[in-house]
C-alpha cells in the first residue's frame, strides 16, 4: 500500500512540472534547467520526508531483555516455637481450657502417634494427622479436675455421717438402678446403649410370705439369682432412658401386687399339687421334730400349725439336713447331693463320719 502511495506521487509531480512547462512555454525561448532542477529537487525532498514519517516500525518477536538484576534471597528470622518458651510453673488450664484437636505448638511433651514398621520410632507431634483424629483429655489434668471439683464443692451436699457402710446403704437404699454414659468421637453425642436401664433389688428386702413370695419368683423367672438374693430387671425396649426407667419400676411394681393376689383356685391346691418339694409342708420336717422332741423326753403332742411354725434351727444340725432334704427332693439324686444328705443325717444322728478305703 505504502509503495503504490510512493508511486502515484512521483506520478503526480511528474504531472505537475508537465502543467507547469506547457503554460509557461512560449516559442523561441529558452529555458533555465536549474530552475527546473530545484523544483524537481524540492519535490523530491517532500516526498522523501512524508516517507520517513511513514516508516514502519520493527516488530521485536524475541523481547529481547536488558539484564535483570539478580534477586538476593533473604533469610527471616523464625522464631522459636511456642512450646519451648513455656515456663514450667504455669497454669496448664489457661493453655487448655476446654476440649479441643490437638495442636502441637500449645503442648511441651514429646508426643508420638502412629504406625510405623518394627525397629522406628514413631512420627513426632509435628504434622501427625493421627494425633488430631482422636479426642485427647489434655483438658482434665489432675490439678484442673481438682480445681473444678472445689469450684462445684460449695453446691453440693455433704455425705449423710449414718451411710458409713454398705449395710447401712443397702439398708436405706434397699433399690438399685444401674445406667451408663458413653463418651465418644461421633458425629452425634448420643449412643444407643445409654437408653439401658437396670433395676436391682433383694428379694428378702421385699415383704412376701412363702405363698407370695413362691409366685413372684415364678413371675420373674430367671431375674433371680439365689445365691446373691437379688432380682434384676433390664428394660431397652424404649428409646429414651427416661422411659425404660419407668417401665423397669412398673414391672417391679406389676409383679410384687400380682404375687399377692390369690385367685379363686389357689385355695384348692394342696401338697400334691406343689412344684417344688416344700421341707415345713411335707411330713419330713414332722418327724424331725418329733424325734428331736422325744430324743429330749419332751411333750410331742404337737399339732399341724405348731409343727409347721417350729424354728428348725432349735435342733442341732437341723438347718443343714433341711437344706440337703430339700436339694434332694427338688434338684434331684446326684453324687453331691446324695454325699451332703449322708454327711447332714451322720451329723444329726451323731454318728461317725463315713470312712472311703483306699
Amino acid at each position: 500500500m505504502y509503495l503504490i502511495f510512493c508511486h502515484k506521487s512521483v506520478i503526480l509531480n511528474k504531472l505537475i512540472k508537465m502543467s507547469l512547462f506547457i503554460r509557461n512555454y512560449k516559442p523561441g525561448v529558452a529555458y533555465n534547467a536549474q530552475i527546473l532542477w530545484r523544483f524537481n529537487s524540492t519535490t523530491a525532498e517532500t516526498v522523501k520526508q512524508g516517507e520517513d514519517e511513514e516508516e514502519f516500525r520493527v516488530l521485536d518477536i524475541l523481547h529481547k531483555k536488558g539484564k535483570l538484576q539478580k534477586r538476593v534471597n533473604r533469610r527471616a528470622d523464625i522464631q522459636p516455637d511456642r512450646s519451648e518458651k513455656m515456663p514450667t510453673d504455669q497454669n496448664w488450664g489457661n493453655v487448655w481450657p476446654g476440649p479441643r484437636s490437638f495442636h502441637p505448638s500449645s503442648v511441651p511433651l514429646p508426643i508420638r502417634q502412629g504406625y510405623v514398621p518394627k525397629g522406628q520410632a514413631p512420627p513426632g507431634k509435628k504434622a501427625n494427622a493421627e494425633l488430631m483424629k482422636i479426642p485427647n483429655f489434655l483438658h482434665l489434668t489432675p490439678p484442673v479436675v481438682k480445681s473444678q471439683c472445689e469450684a462445684l464443692k460449695k453446691f453440693c451436699t455433704s455425705w449423710p455421717k449414718l451411710l458409713n457402710s454398705e449395710e447401712a446403704i443397702e439398708k436405706n437404699y434397699p433399690m438399685e438402678i444401674i445406667s451408663s454414659d458413653y463418651c465418644h468421637a461421633s458425629p452425634t453425642i448420643r449412643n444407643p446403649l445409654a437408653r439401658i436401664v437396670t433395676l436391682r433389688v433383694k428379694l428378702s428386702n421385699l415383704k412376701l410370705d412363702s405363698r407370695a413370695r413362691d409366685k413372684f419368683l415364678r413371675l420373674v423367672g430367671d431375674k433371680y439369682d439365689e445365691k446373691t438374693d437379688l432380682v434384676t430387671l433390664t428394660a431397652d425396649r424404649c428409646p429414651v432412658r427416661k422411659q425404660n426407667m419407668d417401665y423397669v419400676n412398673y414391672l417391679l411394681t406389676a409383679c410384687y401386687h400380682e404375687s399377692w393376689t390369690v385367685e379363686d383356685w389357689e385355695t384348692d391346691k394342696c401338697l400334691e399339687d406343689m412344684e417344688y418339694y416344700d421341707f415345713d409342708l411335707n411330713p419330713s420336717k414332722k418327724n424331725l421334730v418329733n424325734w428331736y422332741l422325744m430324743s429330749n423326753n419332751e411333750d410331742n403332742n404337737l399339732n399341724d400349725e405348731q409343727v409347721k411354725n417350729f424354728d428348725v434351727s432349735k435342733i442341732p444340725n437341723g438347718v443343714e439336713y433341711k437344706s440337703a432334704v430339700s436339694e434332694l427332693f427338688n434338684e434331684g439324686e446326684s453324687d453331691l447331693a446324695l454325699n451332703k444328705y449322708d454327711t447332714s443325717v451322720r451329723k444329726l444322728l451323731g454318728l461317725p463320719e463315713k470312712k472311703i478305703a483306699n
